[in-house]
This record gives C-alpha cells, structure tokens and sequence, in this order.
C-alpha cells in the first residue's frame, strides 16, 4: 500500500492562539481585559479539540459570542475556525467546511493575509481527506499565495508541504512533490519546528519508500521519530517505520511499530490514525499468510474509514481486502470488496483530475509572475518605454510557448492515463466476471449483469441428490479443525469435477452434506441417468479414498446418497451476497433419500427408478417412512441393464470385506 503525505495546518497541530489577538490591529481599541478572556476561552477550547467535543462546542461558542458582543473580529474568526476543527476530529466534514469558510470571510474582510492563509490551509487538508485532489490543490496555492504576501515563512513552509502532498498521490509526480517538500524542510529547520519537522520527514522519506530505497527512508523515518517525541505525530513515524520492516521481510520490528502506531491513536483519539495503523498490522498478517488476523484489523480500519470518509484509504483497503478474501477461499466477500474498490477507484481517480491540476498550477505560477514583472516595473518606472514594450512582448512569447508545450504534455499525459485506466478496469471486469461465475450458473450470472436482477424459475423435471458422511459429528470431534476443512475440500473438490463432468449444477455444501441439481438452469433430457453417473463415480471415489485413509490407520468416511426427480423452483436469493438455491417438497423427499439410505449404496426414489428402470436394475426396499413425508417407496441401485449386478455391488462388497462400509 502506497503512502499517504502528512498535512500541517495551523490551529490542528499548532497554537497560535496566546496573544495572537492582542497583536491584531482591531483590538487596539478594545477592553483589554475583554480580549483577554477571549484569548483565554481559544486557548482553552484547543485543549478539548478531540478529548471533550461538547466542551469544546460550549468554549468556542462563548468565546464568539463574547467576540462579537465586543466587536474583536479576530477572536470570532479563531472562535469560528475553532468550531471547525472539531467538528474535524469528529470525521464531520460538511460540518467543518462550513465553519472554516465563516472564519475565512472575517479574515477577507479584515484583510488579514496570515488568517486567511490558514483557513485556506484547513480547506485544503479536508478536502485532500475527501479524496479531491483538485480542490485540496486550489487551496493550498491559495495558502501559499497569502502566506507569501504576509510575509509568513512557517504558514509558507506549511503550504509547501501540503502542495508537495497532492503532487506525491501520483508517482509521476514525485520528482515536484519532492522539490516542495525540500523548500519546506529548509525553512522548517531555519524556524525549529520540531512538529513540522517530523512530518515533513516523513513524507520525504515515502517518496524514498516508494522508489525503493529503504535505506533513505528509513534515515527520514527515524528523523521524524525523533523530532516528534512523545507526541501524536509519533504515530506517522511508526507507521513509516513498519511499513519498511514489512516490506524488508522484518515482520517481529513491523508488527511492533504499527502496534506503537494503534496504541498513540487511541490514545490521542486520532481516526485517521487508527485507520493507517490497522491497514498496516493487516498488510504485515497478509505477508505472514495469517489472513484470518489480517482481514480482523482491516475489517476494524474499514469500520473507521467508512465514518470519516477516508476515500483514499479505502480504496487501498477494498484492494487488500479483495486479495485476503481470495486466499480464504471466500470468493462471495472477496467479488464485493472487489466491486467496492472498483466504485471508489472511479470515484478518486476522474479523468480530468490531471487537467485541472496541471492548470491550477500554471495559472498560480503565472500569477506570481506576473506580480514580479509588476513589481520590477515599479521599481523601474523612468526606464524608457520602448524597453518596457519588448520586454512585455518577450515575456508574453516566452508565456506562450510554455503554454502551448504544457497543453501538449497534458494531452499527452492524459492518454497515457486514459489508457492505462482503460486496461485496469477491463482487467478488473474480467476478475469480478470469473468471480460471478464462481458463484452463479452462467446464465443466471449474465441476466443478472444485463438486468440487474434474476427472476425465479419454475421446472418440471429436476434430479435432485443429497449426498453425507455417516457419524460425521462424531468424527469431526477428533479431528484438528484444520485437518478436518482439508479432507471435506479433498471430497468436494472431485465431486465438483464430477459435476462438470455430467453437466451437474452443484447447488450448495451445508457441513459434511453436498447438494446438487440435473436439467437446471439449462434443461437437459438426460439428466436423470447423468445424475446416477455421477452418483456411482462420487460412491466408488469415496470408497477408495476410505482405503487410503485405512491403510493409513485413520477411521473411514461412510458416504450416503440419495437421489430423487420431480418439479421445483430455482432462482437468486438475497440482494447483495448472491445465493443460487432451489426449493421445493421434491428437495425435501431427495434429503429424505439420502438419510434414509446405507453407507456405500445409492438409495433413490420410485419416481427414478420409473424413468431408468430400463437401463439400471434397483433392488426394492420396500415402503420406508421418511421423517414429516410418510411412507415412499425405495430402491437401491444395483447395475446397468444387461450386465452383472455385481458390476457395482462388486466394489460395494470388496469395501464391506475391507472394513470400509458397514451396515446400519
């Protein structure tokens, strides 16, 4: 899983609450006092940011009211952006955009170029949580932009940071990611901001991640953990950290970094945390092959995700989750965690992110500079003006060559992408389809893609078997777990090539039962004597996979099967995990065939030996009462018509000398 860069924002990681309004200039004509209190009621408010919500509310709310009642703008803008911030801890997004944007117009209004730098900042980092990278770019140029009219070099240094965090989404973009994070981290060590430090460090040593060289990143890594202290940035450094021992093969120095990582998120109730540090103990369980572990912690981050909205890490999780399903054998979970990350790949990646990216950026750099060409032709006001014609003509020819290579590259770039996208989802498409497959018949498989739903069927002529394991209970109780789901998926694994074979529907395992169909969902004449087929191949494989297991000294399996024909309803059940099923009594009397027959035998119905008696000679049971039907009359298989009976009583018999079938 790729990294994610870590943002800075002023008012979320840093103060600069204490005495920041008395410095204003709109306060200089207020209450001293006054001012006072509000100062004191943001700075308490900080302090309840994650741990109390609803104190941190009534704190904010007062000090606004008491700002506005005194006329000191400043403190109802910090009061304001306040809000906003927890409501931004609290995963409630809508909620804290509304309240920024309020604290931004004050600071407009009061053209105060530091206040409105932050808020832009703040924007940004929500909207890059949101997954829309073109939005979070907007306002972290915007911040950058302020930050460098005011003059200020730690909000300069923080939206250098954030800006070199969108370009890193993308790998063709690291070498400019890493270009901002570099400005960043100079003016971060000139104003020893150890915080700032320590996220910087680590988005610069993900880049290094990225490419491989795990001896950089971890150099950054390390720089960050120290830097960050015992703080809640720590967390990032950690994660960092196991993420390298993950993919070194290190997995003791892995698991115990991504451990350190879970503990400080719930600790400082940090959400975002929780979830890249869950991501992270379940990438290092999948490397290990404990899948049933991975899928715990994933399941645990995806719970998170979902709450806050965490788009980006959510796309990352669906995809693992989809992998760890997959080797659990699990296809149902695994085809809908598939379908979730092809939704929210769609979602992120639009195809006209890059454009609107790249034309921000341009056009944020023309504006520079173009206020740099203003300012030199102030300062230059008694050049001549012929000078300033070619020089203004110079400038708007380099301008326009830049532009017409960049809309050039763009278009390019944007095939590229287009392309790649397009091999993805047709990749993807095939996968969900195998997996469909995997699930359903075919030709319910495919109504269901075109219609969106399957409409339930009604048949005439249905064979029905139901096939078990004598005592399994019994049996299973003195097995490992793990050796026990072995065997079953030994049997059931023939039986399904057996199904294939004889064009058989395998309809569902419940425990030791296997239940299977013949005629549906594709109506077949010869059903009934291929189902008794693929009866006699999955008895006589059972009962040498019972001499295997006897040699071996273990107890054999005593296979029963009972096989009935008659009319039913097929169709899909449920809506979202798809369920090929069919029922009605004739599934009922096939169960009953089954429970009622002998280890080693095929015990079918009259109803079948009505239609093969011609060609399979059955030896009568008599009427046996089956539980909640009544008296039916049974008959056991005994050969084809035309050759000896002991053609198949024969391999009943050498079983029963060998020990491996008993009676009743």
């Amino acid at each position: 899983m790729k990294f994610k860069s870590i943002l800075i924002t002023i008012g979320l990681f840093v103060s600069t609450l204490p005495g920041f309004a008395q410095a204003s200039g709109d306060a200089g004509s207020l209450p001293a006092g006054d001012t006072v209190k509000v100062n004191a009621l943001l700075q308490q408010t900080k302090e309840f940011f994650s741990s109390d919500t609803a104190k941190a509310f009534a704190l904010s709310n007062q000090a606004k009211t008491m700002a506005q009642s005194i006329g000191f703008k400043k403190g109802e803008a910090l009061a304001l952006k306040n809000t906003g911030i927890v409501y931004y801890f609290q995963g409630m997004h809508i909620e804290a955009l509304d309240f920024y944007k309020q604290s931004l117009q004050v600071f407009l209004d009061m053209k105060d170029n530091s206040g409105i730098a932050n808020l832009y900042s703040n924007i940004g980092v929500v909207y890059y949580d949101r997954g829309d990278d073109t939005k979070a770019l907007e306002n972290y140029l915007q911040s950058l932009r302020y930050s460098e009219l005011a003059g200020d070099k730690f909000r300069i240094l923080i939206a250098l940071n954030n800006v070199g965090g969108v370009y890193f989404i993308k790998p063709a973009t690291y070498d400019k990611a890493l270009e901002y994070y570099e400005k960043a981290l100079k003016l971060c060590e000139e104003l020893d901001k150890q915080t700032e430090l320590g996220a910087i460090s680590v988005n610069i040593g993900s880049i290094y991640y990225e490419r491989n060289d795990h001896t950089k990143a971890l150099l950054y890594f390390n720089k960050a953990l120290k830097a960050y202290g015992d703080t809640e940035g720590s967390l990032n450094a950690y994660n960092a950290l196991g993420k390298v021992y993950n993919k070194t093969g290190q997995f003791d120095l892995a698991l115990r970094n991504h451990n350190a990582a879970v503990s400080l998120a719930e600790k400082f109730n940090s959400k975002m945390g929780q979830v890249q540090s869950r991501m992270g103990l379940g990438n290092v369980y999948v490397k290990k092959g404990d899948f049933v572990t991975a899928l715990n912690q994933f399941a645990k981050a995806e719970t998170t995700a979902l709450e806050i909205e965490a788009n980006h890490e959510l796309k990352d999780l669906y995809q693992e989750m989809a992998k760890a399903f997959s080797q659990t054998a699990n296809y149902k979970k695994a085809f809908e965690y598939q379908s979730f990350y092809s939704a929210i790949t769609a979602k992120i990646y639009n195809s006209e992110t890059d454009k609107k990216l790249g034309t921000l950026q341009f056009d944020f750099d023309l504006q520079k500079k173009q206020g740099e060409i203003n300012l030199l032709t102030k300062d230059k006001a008694l050049s001549d003006q012929k000078l300033k014609r070619q020089q203004l003509m110079k400038t708007a020819a380099t301008v326009g060559l830049v532009l017409v290579l960049l809309i050039a590259l763009l278009i390019y770039r944007n095939y590229r992408i287009k392309v790649k996208t397009h091999r993805i989802v047709d990749k993807q498409k095939g996968e969900i389809e195998g997996l469909l497959l995997n699930i359903l018949p075919e030709e319910v498989a495919k109504e269901l893609q075109t219609t969106g739903k399957s409409q339930p069927r009604y048949f005439e002529s249905v064979s029905v078997m139901f096939t078990d394991f004598k005592g399994f209970t019994a049996i299973a109780d003195k097995m490992q777990p793990q050796d026990l789901v072995e065997e079953l998926s030994t049997c059931f694994v023939v039986f399904d090539e057996i199904m294939e074979k004889y064009n058989l529907e395998k309809i569902k395992t419940i425990g030791d039962a296997y239940m299977c169909a013949g005629g549906i969902p594709t109506p077949d004449e010869n059903h009934v004597e291929n189902m008794i087929r693929a009866g006699i191949e999955m008895r006589n494989y059972a009962l040498r996979h019972n001499q295997k297991r006897m040699d071996a000294g273990l107890v054999p399996w005593e296979m029963r099967i009972g096989i009935h024909v008659g009319p039913i309803v097929a169709g899909v059940v449920g809506k979202r995990k798809y369920a090929y099923d069919i029922w009605g009594s004739t599934v009922n009397i096939a169960s009953r065939m089954e429970s009622n027959g002998e280890p080693g035998k095929i015990n079918v119905s009259s109803s079948v030996y009505e239609l093969v008696k011609d060609r399979f000679a059955c030896s009568y049971r008599g009427k046996i009462n089956a539980k909640n039907i009544g008296d039916i009359d049974m008959y056991f298989l005994e050969g084809r018509v035309g050759h000896p009976k002991e053609e198949i009583a024969q391999v009943i018999t050498m079983g029963e000398q060998r020990g491996v079938v008993s009676g009743e």
